[in-house]
C-alpha cells in the first residue's frame, strides 16, 4: 500500500466492563425506603428524564457521588465517562450544536468545576444551550475553605447565561426546570446548577413543573411589525443589497426561511464562520465566508453594499475588521437578532429588529407574498456584474505540489470523497480550522461544528464524540492539528470505551500554525515557542488506545489514505498527515486593518 497502517485490536482488560458491573452489583446496597419522598440526587435524575435527556457527560468526585448513585439505578440516561472535565462539557456542547437539543454535563466540586470552565466559556461565546450540574461542598461548609471547595457561582458568572446555587432540596426541581428553560430560550447559552452534597442527599416530595414563569426573564420572540415593514421597504429599494448571516440563523432553525428569502430576492449572501451551511456552498448567490480569512468577493461586497441585512450575526472583530474603516462607506443596516444587547453593539444600525430569526424571516416572506414589488432588476444585474469581477481574483487558489502535502488539498479531497453523504465535520482552532471553513463546502446547517467565539483548542475530538453518540449512523470527521489534538487526546480512551468510531484528520505541520503565521507576518519571523519539536508517534499512540493509526507524507497518498479512513466504519482512525510547514492561510486581514485591506498571498508581504 502507498501508506503505512498499523491495526491493533482493543486491549483485552483483566475484567470487562460487564464483569465489573456484576461484581459491583454483588455488593450490599442500602435497604430500600418506602417513603414517598426521594433525595435530591434522584430528583435531579427525574428532572433530566422529564426533559428528555438521553446522554450526560461527566466525571465523578466526592461532591457528586450521590448523584452518580442515582444515575446507576436508572437506565434511560446514558452517562459517558470522559477523561477530563473540560471534555465532558465540550462533548455535551458538540451534541447540542449538532442536534439542537440541550447538552448536559456533570462535574464535581473544586477542580471539577474549574476544569469545566473552558468548556462552559466556549459554549457561552457561541450561544449553545447547555445545563451543567456541578457538585458543591455541603452547605454548612461553604465559605470555610473546605476540601475541593470553590466559588462556582462567582467563577462561572461571567461565562454563563445564568447560574444557580441550590441550598434547599425543595427548590431543586423548580431550579432544574428554570435552568433548561433559560438555556434553550431567547439567545441560548449554558446554565450552571450548583448542588451542595447535603442537598443531593436530603429528601422531599417530588413534582416537576409543567412550565415556568420568570418575571425577570421574558425574551422577545416576535419582531416588531412596523420595523419589519420598514426593513422590507429598504430591501426592495436597494441597488447593492447583501445578506450577511451568522450562527443565529442555525441556532434559530431559520435556514429554510433564509434560503427562500434569498431565492425570492436574488440577493448575494455570505456566512460567518459560525453560520456556514445556512446558505448552500453550491448556491451561486453564496460568496463564501467573510471576515479575517474570508473571500475577497465576500469582503468587498460587505464594504460596498448600500443595504445590508444582518441576521443572527454580531459584527464581531473577526468579521468587519476595524469599525472605523467599516463606517467609512455609507450604507443602511437592518439587524435581526434575538438578543437586543447585540444590536448596535459594535456597529450602528438603522433598523433594529429584536426577535427570533425564524419568526422574523417568516414575517418578511409573508410580506413578499402580499407585496408584488420586487428589487430593481437592472440595478441588481449591475451589482452582480461587479461581484463577479471581484470573484475573478480566485482568492482561494493555492500552489499545488507533487512533493509536499498541501493542507488545502487534504480538505478539498475529503470534501470530494464525502460529497452528498451524511457527514459532520468538527475542527479544533488554528490554520486547519480556517482551511476547513474555506475548502470544505458545507451544504446544510449543523454539519460544521467548531469553536468560533472563544477559539478553544482541544474541542474537536470531544465534539466528535458527542456527535457520534447522537448520530451513530453518520460519519463524524475531526479536522485538527498536532497542537490542538494534544489538548484533549486522552479522550481517545473514551472513544474506545463507548465505541464512538470517529475519524481524525490531523494536518501536522510541526508548528502551532496560526501562531507561526502571525509571528512571520507581524513579529519579524521570530518564531517564539511555536515549533513542536517533541511530538509523539501518533500512529503508535492511536494504537495504544486500541485504534487505527495511519501516517502519510506524500501528496499521492492523500486520497488512498482518506478512502481507507472512511472505509473503516466501525473503527476510530487517526490519520497523521505531514503537511507543508510553511503554508499560510490566505486571504488574511491583519489586526487593526479594514475588511478590504486583505493580504491575498505571500507575494503581497
Amino acid at each position: 500500500m502507498v501508506f503505512r497502517q498499523r491495526n491493533s485490536q482493543r486491549f483485552e482488560m483483566d475484567m470487562s466492563a460487564a464483569e465489573v458491573k456484576r461484581a459491583a452489583s454483588a455488593q450490599p446496597h442500602s435497604p430500600p425506603t418506602h417513603s414517598t419522598e426521594i433525595n435530591g440526587s434522584e430528583i435531579i435524575v427525574r428532572c433530566l428524564q422529564a426533559e428528555g435527556v438521553k446522554y450526560i457527560w461527566g466525571y465523578p468526585g466526592g461532591a457528586v457521588l450521590y448523584i452518580y448513585d442515582a444515575l446507576y439505578k436508572q437506565e434511560s440516561i446514558q452517562h459517558v465517562l470522559v477523561r477530563h472535565e473540560q471534555a465532558a462539557v465540550h462533548a455535551a456542547d458538540g451534541y447540542a450544536r449538532a442536534t439542537g437539543e440541550v447538552g448536559v454535563a456533570l462535574v464535581t466540586s473544586g477542580p471539577g468545576v474549574t476544569n469545566a470552565v473552558t468548556g462552559i466559556a466556549t459554549a457561552y461565546m457561541d450561544s449553545i444551550p447547555m445545563v451543567i450540574v456541578t457538585g458543591q461542598v455541603p452547605t454548612p461548609a461553604i465559605g470555610l475553605d473546605a476540601f475541593q471547595e470553590c466559588d462556582t457561582v462567582g467563577i462561572t458568572r461571567p461565562v454563563v447565561k445564568h447560574n444557580f446555587l441550590v441550598k434547599d432540596v425543595r427548590d431543586l426541581a423548580a431550579t432544574m426546570k428554570k435552568a433548561f428553560h433559560i438555556a434553550r430560550t431567547g439567545r441560548p447559552g449554558p446554565v450552571v446548577v450548583d448542588v451542595p452534597k447535603d442537598v443531593s442527599v436530603k429528601t422531599c416530595s417530588f413534582s416537576y413543573p409543567e412550565r415556568v414563569e420568570m418575571r425577570s426573564y421574558s425574551p422577545a420572540k416576535k419582531g416588531h411589525g412596523g420595523q419589519i415593514r420598514k426593513a422590507m421597504q429598504l430591501l426592495l429599494g436597494a441597488k447593492r443589497p447583501y445578506i450577511y448571516t451568522g450562527g443565529g440563523v442555525i441556532l434559530g432553525n431559520a435556514t429554510a426561511e433564509l434560503r427562500e428569502l434569498a431565492d425570492v430576492l436574488g440577493f448575494p449572501c455570505t456566512n460567518t464562520l459560525m453560520g456556514l451551511g445556512s446558505t448552500p456552498a453550491s448556491d451561486p448567490k453564496f460568496l463564501g465566508m467573510l471576515g479575517m480569512h474570508g473571500t475577497y468577493e465576500a469582503n468587498m461586497t460587505m464594504q460596498h453594499c448600500d443595504v445590508l441585512l444582518a441576521v443572527g450575526a454580531r459584527f464581531d472583530d473577526r468579521v468587519i475588521g476595524n469599525p472605523k474603516h467599516f463606517a467609512q462607506v455609507e450604507r443602511k443596516i437592518i439587524h435581526i437578532d434575538i438578543d437586543p444587547s447585540s444590536i448596535s453593539k459594535r456597529v450602528r444600525v438603522d433598523i433594529p429588529i429584536v426577535g427570533d430569526t425564524k419568526d422574523v424571516l417568516q414575517e418578511m416572506l409573508a410580506h413578499l407574498r402580499e407585496n408584488p414589488a420586487r428589487p430593481d432588476v437592472g440595478a441588481l444585474s449591475s451589482w452582480w456584474s461587479q461581484i463577479n469581477e471581484w470573484r475573478k481574483r480566485e482568492c482561494l487558489a493555492y500552489k499545488r505540489s507533487t512533493d509536499v502535502i498541501k493542507p488545502q488539498y487534504v480538505v478539498e479531497t475529503l470534501g470530494e470523497l464525502t460529497r452528498g453523504q451524511d457527514v459532520y465535520i468538527t475542527s479544533d482552532v488554528g490554520q486547519h480550522q480556517m482551511w476547513a471553513a474555506q475548502f470544505y463546502r458545507f451544504e446544510e446547517p449543523r454539519r460544521w461544528i467548531n469553536s468560533g467565539g472563544l477559539g478553544t483548542m482541544g474541542v474537536g475530538l470531544p465534539y466528535a464524540m458527542g456527535i457520534k453518540l447522537a448520530k451513530p449512523e453518520s460519519e463524524v470527521v475531526c479536522i485538527t492539528g498536532e497542537g490542538s489534538i494534544q489538548m484533549c487526546i486522552q479522550e481517545l480512551s473514551t472513544c474506545a470505551q463507548y465505541n464512538t468510531p470517529v475519524k481524525i484528520v490531523s494536518l501536522n505541520n510541526r508548528y502551532l500554525g496560526m501562531v507561526r503565521q502571525w509571528q512571520q507576518l507581524d513579529y519579524g519571523g521570530r518564531y517564539s515557542h511555536s515549533y513542536m519539536d517533541a511530538l509523539p508517534d501518533f500512529v503508535k499512540l492511536a494504537e495504544a488506545y486500541g485504534h487505527v493509526g495511519i501516517r502519510i507524507d506524500k501528496p499521492s497518498e492523500v486520497e488512498p489514505a482518506l478512502k481507507e479512513l472512511l472505509r473503516l466504519k466501525d473503527r476510530t482512525v487517526f490519520l497523521d498527515v505531514r503537511t507543508d510547514p510553511t503554508e499560510n492561510v490566505w486571504p488574511m486581514v491583519q489586526a487593526g486593518k479594514g475588511i478590504t485591506e486583505m493580504l491575498l498571498g505571500s507575494e503581497e508581504l
